[in-house]
């Protein structure tokens, strides 16, 4: 789970969605929000002219892991929450909603929402990957 992150942009008229899949923890929460965008069935699996900007970012905002973010065709991104929140999941992981600065291997990285590992075990620190007792 190492190496440099690989994303991978969806493009409509309005909005540019991106795909970072070594962080996603399969909240699944794209695809109860909006399956007929998001269909891991389908190549390509995200398809963002399937629904209105103002939608597919409400949805993508309820991605937990980050894995999902948008940037709207005017410059729009997402306003990351204030104050900061961070929840501890009953496995030990670590939620986090707002603005924060995260050191990775590739740098630092300024993020709106992150699952962080609780456990030490992560190959993506400080992201949890679900090998350890906290991604379980």
């Amino acid at each position: 789970m190492s190496g440099k992150a690989q994303v991978k942009a969806y493009t409509a008229p309005e909005i540019t969605v991106t795909f970072e899949a070594r962080r996603c923890l399969h909240a699944t929460e794209c695809i109860n929000g909006l399956p007929e965008v998001f269909d891991p069935s389908r190549r390509p699996w995200i398809q963002p002219q399937a629904a209105s900007a103002d939608q597919l970012a409400e949805v993508v905002r309820r991605c937990p892991s980050g894995a999902l973010q948008y940037e709207l065709t005017d410059g729009g991104r997402e306003t990351p929450d204030r104050p900061t929140h961070i929840t501890r999941t009953p496995a030990g992981q670590l939620l986090v909603r707002g603005e924060m600065s995260l050191d990775t291997r590739e740098g630092t990285h300024t993020e709106t929402r992150a699952v962080l590992c609780g456990c030490g075990n992560s190959q993506l620190q400080p992201y949890c990957d679900h090998s350890g007792p906290c991604g379980q």
